[in-house]
């Protein structure tokens, strides 16, 4: 029988205070507020497709600029992952997905074997509602680092900016959901060990 696959994390720094809680082969209980909205709508958008249980809160230093927090999301939602994802014997590992949003469409593909990496072609300027949008790469950076998770981001077409992020969290969710399946057992890699 398989162990619950679970992960809990708290960082709380003087820039921002932020906790994780996943729970993977779940996907019913979603529930985030950082003070971002869009960021939330983000995280929502992932955590629904990549199936899993989420439940993210925190507060930062607003009033200076939203990088802290974003950044910090991204550091928090990647190690509770890979916390629940423990030695990762078992997962399928390596994934890709497309994600379309109305004339917006975004591939992201991953490889869980804890070489973080990341490759981000998703070139947003201006707002997104309050957000700027450039700072959507340091939650993408951040996560990708402390996932342990080499990403590729990409948008392939796309003119409106929501549009266009969303359909990239959705295929990150996608992604997810595929590479951290669990298939028959043992370490997924050649070499006997991931990293």
């Amino acid at each position: 029988m398989m162990t619950e696959r679970r992960g809990r994390v708290e960082r709380n720094s003087r820039e921002t205070q932020i906790r994780c809680e996943v729970r993977l082969d779940a996907g019913g209980e979603i529930e985030v507020a950082t003070g971002l909205p869009f960021l939330d709508h983000m995280l929502e958008q992932t955590a629904r497709y990549g199936a899993f249980d989420l439940g993210l809160q925190g507060a930062g230093d607003l009033e200076v600029d939203p990088h802290h927090l974003m950044e910090d999301a991204g550091i928090v939602l990647g190690q509770a992952l890979g916390q629940a994802l423990g030695d990762r014997a078992g997962i399928t590992r390596f994934a890709a997905a497309y994600a379309p949003l109305d004339e917006s469409l975004s591939r992201v593909v991953l490889d869980l074997g804890k070489r973080p990496y990341l490759s981000y072609n998703l070139p947003l300027r201006g707002r997104i509602g309050s957000l700027e949008s450039e700072t959507l790469e340091e939650w993408w950076r951040a996560f990708s680092v402390h996932l342990g998770a080499t990403m590729h981001v990409d948008l392939l077409r796309g003119k409106n900016r929501h549009h266009m992020a969303e359909s990239a969290f959705k295929a990150l969710g996608l992604a997810l959901r595929q590479a951290m399946a669990v298939g028959e057992g043992g370490v997924p890699s050649s070499k006997g060990l991931l990293g």
